[in-house]
């Protein structure tokens, strides 16, 4: 940490992380808890946080307020990657018929910014802002093969691992394989490693200077497409559909510093 940092602010966005889709109201002794607050500390945090509109309270239960959406939608507001793949989503999803999506690397974790789906295939729903671990996801070890070999290295180092399925990846040296087979093929293909019944394909898109900005998948039921079928019919689309985004990317790009 360096001499600026703020540990009451650390706090404070600790306290906001600590709800989630399972926990959506927690009490005063939960939330003291999950972010490892005195009870004391942890009441002046989620009372400041209901002064300020980010958090509402029963007298028991906390819970937060829509206007948490502002801090996130800040950031999607600034980032034009959405907006310049949303168009080829619908499209690569009204010729494939299944869910896409794209995501951008947050820390360890994937972080969903765009998608178009078609059916619900997953236990868990998947909304704008949802979070899985890298190492489980196509389009997370599509952003992991792209990292400068330290960062990987540093990343392999600190991971743990969880099971998630009978199948996902135990070691770091068979994750690191895995990775180095998706960056000599260019996409990457996840086969019920996330959740059971599921297979993913995803690849990169290039900002303008060539440099991996995100991913993006097609997912499916493991009912209705096999790993081989998922290469010979949904890798082509999905390809052409990252090109198109990799190339408007880059006269969006020419255009703003045109402008």
């Amino acid at each position: 940490m360096s001499s600026d940092h703020v540990q009451s602010l650390e706090r404070g966005l600790a306290v906001i992380r600590a709800f989630d889709a399972r926990r959506p109201e927690l009490t005063l002794s939960e939330v003291a808890k999950i972010c490892n607050l005195t009870r004391a500390a942890a009441r002046r945090f989620l009372l400041t946080l209901v002064d300020l509109g980010y958090v509402r309270t029963d007298g028991r239960l906390f819970s937060l307020t829509p206007r948490v959406l502002e801090l996130g939608y800040a950031f999607l507001s600034s980032l034009s990657l959405p907006d310049v793949a949303a168009p080829h989503l619908e499209r690569l999803v009204s010729q494939v018929h299944e869910s896409s999506s794209l995501s951008i690397l947050d820390g360890d974790d994937i972080v969903y910014v765009a998608r178009v789906p078609t059916s619900r295939i997953m236990a868990v729903s998947i909304n704008l802002g949802t979070r899985f671990p890298a190492y489980a996801t196509s389009m997370g070890r599509v952003l992991l093969a792209a990292l400068p070999p330290a960062e990987l290295e540093a990343y392999l180092g600190r991971v743990t691992l969880d099971r998630l399925t009978g199948k996902t990846v135990a070691t770091a040296e068979v994750l690191r394989a895995e990775l180095a087979r998706v960056r000599a093929q260019g996409y990457a293909i996840v086969d019920q490693e996330l959740e059971e019944g599921l297979r993913a394909i995803a690849a990169p898109i290039h900002d303008r200077a060539g440099v991996v900005a995100g991913a993006v998948n097609i997912s499916v039921h493991a009912a209705r497409a096999t790993v081989d079928v998922m290469r010979r019919r949904l890798l082509p689309p999905l390809l052409a559909a990252t090109a198109a985004i990799d190339a408007d990317l880059r006269l969006n790009g020419r255009n703003a510093a045109r402008a």
